[in-house]
């Protein structure tokens, strides 16, 4: 049942193609270097709204751009050489989806221009000297998923009011995870409460790291927002539904598949910008007028009938808030 519906005003080891009808030989190319892999990705929401951002921009695949597609599968050792491959097929632009690939992307050219969706501070990272003034070649979305980590924590902590031993999985490979780190230390810190830092970057270690919250009663979980950990969506909610763990994710998708609870930026609208940026620089903008954009609302998304089966009771003050809640 959707409650509210709030669209965001915004102010990864294979590199594998798929094979695109061709378009008209003068027509410009993107790449699109992605975290994920082709069967969850193409053909998904998520990159129908990417689609949707170049249409709105004038541009559509096989008339007048065409798409070179590179995919991480959510591991990043091949970044650099995905990158490189793009660069040798003269791409027009590059978007590119999860701070190590944007990363790769940005010390990989400094001239083809780049569009980036990151969860960390696009500054910090050193993708842009300036969110209002990219400068450089790389522009894009900020996604505030670092941010959010307190956030997220004090979400748990209403809807776990007993809890006090708090877990957060990160991917000890990501630019994200020491930054979400230190966010939920002094967050937990504050509550009184005590972090149990979780790691994993495979399959195999996340259900490890579920089984070392259960050793150390860790009484809910936070997911740090990281492309590899998004990539497990399916994983991670048997994990901890397994585990009988509260968990709270970074997006939706998380929840619609079967989590407790999510907040977070609307990433469909996220991906809708990335291409509405896409098609600008094709038309001739350059990336370094156009600011780095970031979220205004943020979705929160109760998944009842995961929280039944936890024997969890979710709060009024909750559901009044919820943006979607799944019964």
């Amino acid at each position: 049942m959707r409650r509210r519906s709030f669209i965001g005003l915004f102010a990864s080891a294979a590199a594998l193609s798929i094979a695109t009808p061709a378009a008209p030989k003068s027509a410009p190319v993107i790449g699109y270097l992605h975290f994920s892999n082709p069967a969850e990705h193409t053909g998904g929401p998520l990159h129908a709204a990417f689609v949707k951002g170049l249409n709105d921009g004038g541009f559509f695949i096989d008339k007048n751009v065409a798409i070179e597609y590179r995919w991480a599968e959510g591991k990043y050792e091949n970044s650099r050489e995905m990158v490189a491959d793009l660069i040798g097929k003269n791409v027009d632009v590059i978007v590119a989806f999860g701070p190590p690939l944007a990363r790769a992307a940005k010390e990989g050219t400094s001239t083809i221009p780049i569009v980036f969706e990151v969860g960390n501070d696009a500054v910090e990272a050193g993708l842009v000297t300036s969110l209002s003034r990219p400068g450089g070649n790389a522009t894009g979305i900020n996604v505030l998923f670092t941010q959010l980590t307190p956030k997220l924590l004090e979400t748990i902590a209403e809807l776990v009011p007993q809890a006090k031993t708090f877990g957060l999985l990160v991917n000890p490979g990501s630019p994200t995870a020491e930054p979400n780190i230190k966010l939920a230390k002094e967050a937990v810190t504050a509550k009184g409460g005590q972090l149990v830092v979780l790691k994993a970057n495979t399959p195999s270690e996340i259900d490890a790291a579920f089984e070392g919250a259960s050793d150390a009663h860790v009484e809910a979980v936070i997911v740090g927002a990281d492309p590899f950990l998004g990539n497990q969506r399916k994983h991670l909610v048997v994990q901890a539904a397994n585990h009988k763990m509260p968990a709270i994710y970074f997006s939706s998708g998380f929840t619609v598949g079967g989590g407790l609870i999510s907040y977070g930026a609307n990433l469909a609208t996220v991906y809708r910008r990335m291409g509405v940026y896409a098609s600008r620089i094709l038309m001739g903008e350059k990336p370094s007028n156009l600011p780095v954009e970031q979220p205004t609302k943020f979705d929160l998304s109760i998944n009842l009938k995961t929280a039944k089966a936890l024997g969890l009771t979710v709060p009024l003050s909750l559901l009044s808030r919820a943006d979607e809640v799944i019964e």
